[in-house]
């Protein structure tokens, strides 16, 4: 590999990657599918790959997310039918100094990880529940149906679960009872 090739992953995994999540997450949001999300982020890699020079580019996160808007725009033309919520997305896509920070990239993908490690310590059925609800977004309803329970049973179960992250998280109280009229406060501890 050239030494401007080298340079050029360097700054792309410096410059670009971050973010990436954020690309990602307006993709879904405008209702591209997960498969098609990728493939942009793909091509969009290897345009950036294709850069005969990155001095000239003054915002790497600008630049990137203008090609993913420009590739998102090439696949709705050459579809049939353009949906009207994915093609009026187009102009939510944040441009640059909307874009998180690395910072705050890093801290988001350490935040997930706590809450990874705190669903991993859920029952099952809490775990699954929130798992459907949460991150695949289906309704009430729909958990419901897939698990064959009700749909109380859904709604307790992903607050418990909640609940149970938070307190893992140390966000949460830890024993409920402690909010109780009184703020909580032992009162043993007060008599003498």
């Amino acid at each position: 590999m050239s030494l401007d090739r080298l340079k050029l992953v360097h700054w792309i995994a410096a410059h670009v990657m971050p973010h990436e999540p954020t690309v990602r997450a307006w993709l879904s949001r405008s209702l591209v599918s997960k498969a098609d999300v990728d493939d942009l982020i793909q091509e969009a890699y290897c345009r950036l790959s294709a850069v005969q020079s990155i001095e000239a580019i003054a915002r790497p996160d600008g630049y990137f997310f203008q090609i993913v808007r420009n590739l998102l725009r090439e696949q709705l033309r050459r579809a049939q039918l353009v949906r009207i919520d994915a093609s009026a997305a187009l102009e939510d896509l944040p441009m640059g100094d909307e874009a998180p920070s690395p910072e705050r990239v890093t801290s988001a993908r350490e935040e997930w990880t706590r809450v990874q490690a705190a669903m991993a310590t859920l029952p099952p059925r809490c775990r699954q529940i929130l798992q459907m609800r949460k991150i695949d977004g289906l309704s009430q309803r729909d958990i419901a149906a897939r698990l064959g329970v009700s749909e109380s049973i859904v709604e307790n179960d992903a607050v418990k679960g909640m609940r149970l992250i938070m307190q893992h998280m140390g966000q949460g109280p830890k024993h409920p009872r402690s909010q109780r009229k009184g703020g909580g406060i032992d009162r043993s501890k007060l008599r003498r």
